[in-house]
């Protein structure tokens, strides 16, 4: 009988490297809270209740890390090993693909025709007043919606300068935000906005490079168009120039009917991932961003059923002032 010959023994792996500490302007602008709280608690059940749950990194790397700079290295090391194939839903009737396009299209056209101040200096803040609520959770007792409440920021204009938080409901009174640090692509200040892309093709490219840290490209590119919609002062060609480029996006899907946190009924542009659906709302007539949704689309293990809304932001106020704490 012939012996096989012995195979020859395998190389050991060599350690992966200590993920680097991400810097604090990495990331635009969002939900730092939700970040820390949420993220804290899938990580948990992942190990205790249900091991074949994802981790969501859904917003890991586009908030704001004023408070969780380690959440989000956490979260980046486990989205690595542990990354599924997206819960979205492909578009494949392609009347729905027309009546998604044709949205974005008209959000678009909007953005375009937005009217934003001519003469904005460097040294000014862009000033967004919204409505909130998100999951929280108090120990390891299930995950519930918070009440809605109010938030501010102030966001230097060219990114140089500190800006500032104000969400009295959240603990935060006049807390200080991290200024930009030059040159990273995920920034966020007018200044830097205005170097983007406006044609959509390009712009499109420029998502797939930045977007990172959910379950999908296509996922994180969604994500990343709702980041910068809600906390930011997008220039209109820019504007018109992401939401052509979001067409692109598969998986998305309209609902004719969608509520934001004031309370306000609007079309959504949404996409269900990791069983929740982000519903991005829109006016049915201007078109103009009125906040976000989202919602269980099945039974999630950590505190709400299908059906359930889980976050909610309304936008309120969007200007330019002249400095810190000011409002219009």
């Amino acid at each position: 009988m012939n012996q096989l010959p012995e195979l020859p023994e395998l190389p050991e792996l060599p350690e992966l490297p200590e993920l680097p500490e991400l810097p604090e302007r990495d990331l635009p602008p969002g939900r730092h809270r939700l970040l820390k709280e949420r993220l804290m608690t899938e990580i948990r059940q992942e190990h205790e209740t249900r091991p074949e749950r994802r981790p969501s990194t859904t917003r890991g790397p586009w908030l704001r890390p004023a408070l969780v700079a380690g959440a989000v290295a956490v979260v980046s090391a486990i989205a690595f090993t542990l990354s599924l194939p997206s819960g979205g839903q492909e578009r494949s009737d392609p009347a729905a693909s027309q009546k998604v396009e044709a949205l974005w299209e008209d959000i678009a056209l909007a953005a375009e025709h937005a009217d934003v101040p001519a003469d904005i200096r460097d040294d000014q803040f862009v000033y967004v007043r919204s409505k909130v609520g998100w999951t929280t959770q108090d120990g390891d007792g299930p995950a519930k919606l918070e009440p809605i409440h109010q938030r501010e920021v102030w966001l230097s204009v060219d990114g140089t300068e500190e800006g500032m938080l104000y969400d009295a409901d959240a603990g935060h009174h006049d807390e200080p935000l991290e200024k930009e640090t030059p040159g990273i692509p995920s920034n966020t200040s007018y200044r830097h906005l205005q170097t983007l892309p406006t044609d959509p093709d390009k712009m499109f490219e420029w998502l797939n490079s930045v977007s990172e840290g959910s379950s999908s490209k296509d996922e994180a590119n969604f994500v990343l168009v709702g980041d910068l919609t809600r906390e930011s002062l997008m220039p209109p060609a820019q504007a018109a120039a992401l939401y052509r480029a979001a067409a692109k996006i598969s998986g998305v899907f309209v609902i004719d009917d969608a509520v934001d946190a004031a309370g306000r009924h609007g079309v959504a542009v949404a996409r269900v991932d990791d069983g929740e659906r982000v519903e991005l709302i829109f006016d049915k007539k201007t078109k103009e961003y009125l906040g976000e949704r989202e919602v269980a689309a099945e039974d999630l293990g950590w505190g709400f059923d299908k059906g359930d809304v889980t976050g909610r932001t309304a936008v309120l106020e969007r200007a330019v002032v002249d400095k810190k704490g000011e409002r219009p």
